[in-house]
């Protein structure tokens, strides 16, 4: 599974982490996040990420 960063803070949002703090379990792709999910960072929305190359 791919890796999405968030382009204004840099998060990376890796797919065998999840996101714990929010509910996310690991093994999530990103593409089957809620469409409300943000960054955990910086509160940034799903579309400022972009794939990890």
């Amino acid at each position: 599974m791919d890796k999405y960063v968030c382009q204004v803070c840099g998060y990376v949002y890796d797919p065998a982490n999840g996101d714990p703090d929010g509910g996310i379990e690991p093994g999530i792709a990103f593409e089957d996040l809620p469409d409300d999910w943000t960054c955990p960072v910086c509160g940034a929305s799903k579309d400022e990420f972009e794939k990890e190359e």
